[in-house]
């Protein structure tokens, strides 16, 4: 009895070692998943920083000259007679963000009545900012806003809108008629959006002294030939190249100017 005893005791001892083993590995191995798990929450909080999306930067960072964005002939053809030849430009207090320009004229011819004619093109640009939205997803609002506002001109009467093709990214002409000073006039709109510019052009005519009203076909393909034309404009010398990032994007610019400089070099040497 007095043997086993004190063998009993050391049994139990060693049976004591792996329990301690063990609570002493778990301990440790939940340290390392806390650091662990505390270093994956750190990393994936300054993944989501960084991937954090920036616009699109803008197209075009210019307006062409409104009253020299549609040709000479185009206009002795749609305004004949026109009183200023060379337009009348709208205000504006920028015109790299808004212009416009318009010509009328009254055509004599005499016993027959005369013919009148009004053609009127505005420009209006958007740039990118990070809060807003890139200059053509804005350009695509105002777009939108724009036919609908023509839609809803006073008075206007047969109201009809479709898509037109051909010009620009995306167009849509609006046609109706109107009645004023005593004579019919035909209408014929159209809106176009080209990047981050959206140009509304309006083309319209009347008959006078008893001559008759221009037909609206012949109002519809003047005002489309004069839309592609104000279009053109734009693409050609509104300046596409070398667009600035989004406002408030001042990390990109800084990235952007780096890039430049780099290829600057390399196309030197």
């Amino acid at each position: 009895m007095h043997r086993s005893a004190p063998r009993l005791s050391r049994i139990l001892a060693c049976a004591a070692v792996p329990v301690m083993l063990v609570a002493v590995g778990c301990s440790s191995d939940s340290g390392s998943d806390g650091k662990k798990n505390a270093g994956s929450s750190s990393s994936g909080t300054a993944g989501a920083k960084s991937s954090e999306p920036t616009v699109e930067a803008a197209k075009f960072t210019d307006l062409p000259d409104p009253c020299a964005s549609i040709a000479k002939k185009t206009i002795e053809d749609l305004v004949p007679e026109a009183k200023k030849k060379g337009g009348t430009a709208g205000g504006s207090s920028d015109l790299s963000v808004r212009s416009s320009c318009s010509w009328n004229g009254l055509d004599d011819q005499g016993v027959k009545g005369s013919q009148y004619r009004w053609l009127d093109v505005g420009y209006t640009r958007f740039d990118s900012d990070q809060s807003l939205g890139s200059g053509a997803e804005r350009a695509t609002a105002d777009y939108t806003k724009q036919i609908a506002k023509t839609k809803a001109a006073e008075g206007a009467e047969k109201v009809a809108a479709e898509p037109t093709a051909g010009i620009g990214e995306e167009a849509t002409l609006v046609t109706y008629g109107l009645s004023k000073t005593d004579e019919d006039f035909a209408y014929a709109t159209v809106v176009a959006r080209t990047g981050n510019v959206v140009v509304t052009l309006t083309y319209n005519g009347a008959g006078y002294a008893g001559a008759k009203t221009p037909s609206s076909g012949d109002i519809v393909k003047g005002a489309q030939k004069a839309a592609k034309e104000a279009i053109a404009a734009v693409e050609k010398s509104a300046g596409a190249k070398d667009a600035p990032p989004a406002k408030g994007d001042d990390g990109d610019a800084k990235a952007e100017d780096t890039k430049k400089e780099s290829g600057g070099a390399k196309g030197d040497s």
